[in-house]
């Protein structure tokens, strides 16, 4: 049987935060090349704390390529007949993610999952002008091209951002996909405008369509395409593994925080809604409401309300440890077009805990009414709360929650890769 084609991914950079993407790509790993290429240029430009750290990471990022560079990096893939050497100078071989990977579980036997190429090309940080856009397409196709075709065979391409749309037909490819995993039109903090453009021009060239929920899959309608239906999955080995005692480093500062604790975990933005959580920390006796992760730009009344606590990001191997201390998981967003489009990666993994969780209506939450709390409204969502403190999963949710075994990331990522091969 032939190797499949190898691919370059666009999307998040690898290893900042488990992404669905990552998820899927972690899994083909073991299988198949992989170049990964971290971008910029998503969020608007703009003379703050948020974007000054981002840029200082690009740039350490950019001056580590250079250090790092290998006579050649893709030896992994055999020169093709005719074909040249690619441009090693913004290629490095990712250290892995986290050791153990947090990507644990249902990879292979006896395997641990490997780390892509990271390709970190110099790029402007926008694209909102047309000189902006053809400069980084210029810049893209140079660091691209001697890439894909120093491949074996053409590339399958994969996309979860649309600022890829002016790339299509400058290096060589066997097919072009667009996993689409949210309206980042709408999302919080996003260049909203330059995404929608970009992702009108990206969407009618694309060969392939992948959507993590049926929004998305109407979102994209609008363009007369068609988009395969693929939500999100969970690791059910790493979620219900034995934990040792001792907590690790990173929750340390729980011992300070009173109990019970009620716990979200993710990024922290203006998706939440406040009211909710005011109502549940005015609500609640004692106990701590403790928002765990990175902070990008969430309301600054959050963090002033009653019982709220914050962590920085927490490792993703750390995770389980800090669900078995909690005593509720919640998702206190608010109804927005970008909720109402997202499939929040942590629903499935709050269930797959076994712990107690309480989560606002919304199209991606509305289907796993069975297996947890379902709300409303900043009144139920408190009593919910309240409620779970006192008697925990009830036994209906922890017998629904068997569905989650259909639900891994390994079927998720072999059905990924029936697509994306054209199959």
């Amino acid at each position: 049987m032939p190797d499949p084609a190898p691919l370059i991914v666009f999307s998040d950079d690898w290893g900042r935060h488990p992404s669905s993407c990552q998820h899927l790509i972690s899994k083909l790993l073991p299988h198949r090349h992989v170049i990964w290429v971290n971008t910029i240029g998503t969020r608007p430009p703009g003379l703050n704390w948020s974007t000054v750290t981002r840029g200082m990471g690009k740039l350490r990022q950019w001056v580590r390529g250079a250090e790092r560079r290998q006579p050649n990096p893709l030896t992994p893939f055999p020169k093709k007949e005719g074909g040249t050497e690619p441009n090693t100078t913004d290629v490095t071989q990712s250290a892995p993610v986290l050791n153990p990977s947090p990507f644990r579980g249902g990879v292979g036997e006896g395997l641990q999952p490997q780390s892509p190429l990271v390709l970190n090309p110099k790029m402007w940080p926008s694209f909102r002008s047309r000189f902006a856009r053809g400069l980084n397409r210029r810049l893209l196709t140079r660091a691209l091209k001697s890439v894909a075709d120093a491949m074996p065979e053409p590339p399958v391409v994969v996309t979860t951002i649309p600022l890829v749309a002016d790339l299509v037909g400058h290096f060589r490819a066997a097919r072009w996909v667009y996993y689409c995993v949210d309206d980042f039109s709408v999302w919080p903090g996003l260049d909203g405008r330059t995404m929608r453009d970009m992702e009108a021009e990206l969407v009618p060239k694309m060969d392939i369509m992948i959507a993590v929920s049926e929004t998305l899959q109407t979102h994209l309608a609008r363009w007369g395409k068609t988009a395969h239906l693929l939500t999100h999955g969970v690791d059910l080995d790493f979620w219900c593994a034995p934990r040792p005692s001792d907590a690790p480093a990173s929750l340390r500062e729980l011992a300070t925080m009173p109990e019970p604790l009620v716990v979200y975990w993710g990024v922290i933005d203006r998706r939440t809604d406040l009211a909710f959580v005011k109502h549940l920390g005015e609500a609640m006796a004692v106990g701590t409401i403790l928002f765990a992760g990175p902070h990008d730009a969430p309301d600054p009344e959050l963090l002033r309300l009653p019982r709220v606590r914050s962590l920085p990001p927490i490792p993703f191997a750390d995770l389980p440890a800090l669900a078995a201390r909690a005593s509720v998981l919640i998702a206190p967003y608010a109804d927005l077009p970008v909720t109402r489009a997202m499939q929040p990666l942590k629903l499935k993994e709050y269930i797959a805990t076994g712990k107690p969780v309480v989560v606002r209506h919304l199209p991606a939450t509305a289907e796993w009414a069975d297996c947890v709390d379902v709300v409303e409204s900043p009144e139920t969502f408190a009593r919910a709360v309240l409620a779970r403190l006192t008697t925990g999963t009830p036994e209906d949710q922890l017998v629904a929650r068997a569905r989650l075994k259909s639900e891994g990331w390994r079927a998720k990522a072999e059905q990924f890769a029936q697509w994306i091969d054209g199959k």
